[in-house]
């Protein structure tokens, strides 16, 4: 699936996110939402204090 670039990411979805940190650019390893107040981990409505790139749809693993 294609990364899409972040000003697109829609609201109230679980999607995969790509940051980039000091080590480079990754993906996280767990589902977030995008919210009015900011980014949170999808799971356990924890506030992320990160700045994301790009994203895509969250492939759940099978």
């Amino acid at each position: 699936m294609q990364w899409e670039p972040i000003s697109t990411a829609p609201f109230d979805r679980d999607l995969e996110l790509a940051v980039i940190d000091r080590d480079g650019p990754h993906a996280l390893v767990f589902p977030c939402r995008r919210t009015i107040a900011g980014w949170i981990k999808a799971e356990t409505k924890e506030k992320l204090e990160v700045r994301p790139t790009h994203w895509r749809e969250w492939q759940p693993a099978s």
